[in-house]
């Protein structure tokens, strides 16, 4: 399973059938009395790991910006057809019936065609994120993995699919203090997709 996956998949009881309304609940469990045992599952808030690490925050503050300018975009046209529309409406009494409703029926077009092309601007913004968060997790993979390792565990599932978890299996703070000396604000990743292909998983040293 590929990186992607794995910070994704569903933990095993949602799996054997908690229901939807198990996955949103989490709890930490409480200190443990007997001896400390590493997590051999840990666990990962990637909304928080997004929102809060660099490259989150550059994708945010881009997309705020993309968002307010494409907002003003959309409030000027409005203005725009608005007064067209009344002109059209104004000189309707003066105009050949014909004439007008050639007129009406050409301005009709227009609204449509620009509707359509700012509602493809607003799936593009939105697409964007998507990919932005896409680089991100694949970039993110093999930092995620070292923490892993490092921590003697098997796997990373993602918070919010998890029922029930000791405070000492969530490493989303690791995760981003990891992910901010390693990657950044992954400028140089801005806007690629993934292909699909995962980073390789790293692999623990062979033992003599």
């Amino acid at each position: 399973m590929g990186w992607r996956g794995v910070l994704l998949s569903l933990g095993l009881a949602l799996a054997l059938g908690a229901g939807p309304a198990a996955a949103q609940r989490v709890e930490e469990a409480g200190p443990a009395t007997g001896p400390a045992v590493p997590p051999s599952v840990l666990v990962l808030d990637t909304d928080r790991l997004f929102a809060e690490t660099a490259f989150g925050q550059r994708v945010s503050e881009e997309v705020g910006a993309r968002t307010d300018a494409l907002i003003e975009e959309n409030r000027r046209i409005e203005a725009q057809l608005t007064e067209e529309e009344r002109s059209l409406t104004e000189r309707r009494a003066t105009m050949d019936p014909a004439a007008f409703r050639e007129e009406a029926e050409a301005f009709d077009t227009r609204v449509q065609a620009i509707r359509q092309e700012q509602d493809a601007k607003e799936r593009a913004l939105q697409q964007s994120v998507s990919a932005e968060r896409g680089a991100f997790l694949d970039a993110a993979g093999p930092t995620l993995g070292q923490l892993m390792l490092d921590r003697g565990a098997s796997v990373i599932l993602d918070r919010r699919s998890v029922f029930l978890s000791a405070a000492a299996a969530d490493i989303t703070d690791a995760a981003i203090e990891a992910l901010d000396r390693s990657i950044g604000d992954g400028a140089d990743l801005a806007g690629q997709r993934s292909d699909g292909d995962a980073p390789a998983q790293p692999q623990p040293q062979s033992q003599p």
